[in-house]
């Protein structure tokens, strides 16, 4: 496991989730793992990493019984944030949870596959990728 792209060490990095860099995701992923896509609806439909479930965060709480306890988990997000937030509430129900650090930005940026050629990394906020997403359609 990596230290958190934060600089965070020591104490501080153990009350955090377990953060993976995107090779060690990868692997956890062939060994089995569910990938979890925490992202809003928008962010979902503009471009995922294949093989990944989406399971907003918002209803994570509602919708752990769709997820294998018994498989670990590698949750991510635009950037880091959400996913934190989930993989430390299912570290704390007994799962094994981790964060994909940078997040699916960072996937992208790296060159690694989305779900599409036409796949791009949404930003979070409506208002933003709605921006975004004419943009995208007049240059293309």
């Amino acid at each position: 496991m990596t230290e958190a792209p934060e600089g965070r060490s020591g104490a501080a990095q153990e009350r955090g989730p377990k953060v993976v860099d995107r090779e060690q995701a990868r692997a956890l992923i062939d060994e089995g793992a569910q990938l979890v896509d925490v992202r809003v609806g928008h962010e979902w439909d503009a471009g995922h990493i294949p093989g990944a479930t989406h399971l907003p965060l918002e209803q994570l709480a509602d919708r752990t019984d769709e997820l294998d306890a018994g498989r670990p988990v590698v949750f991510y997000c635009r950037g880091g944030t959400r996913s934190s937030m989930a993989a430390e509430a299912l570290d704390g129900a007994g799962f094994e949870a981790v964060k994909l650090g940078g997040g699916i930005v960072g996937w992208d940026e790296a060159g690694l596959e989305l779900d599409s050629e036409q796949s791009y990394v949404a930003e979070s906020g409506e208002a933003a990728a709605l921006i975004q997403a004419r943009k995208r359609a007049s240059e293309g």
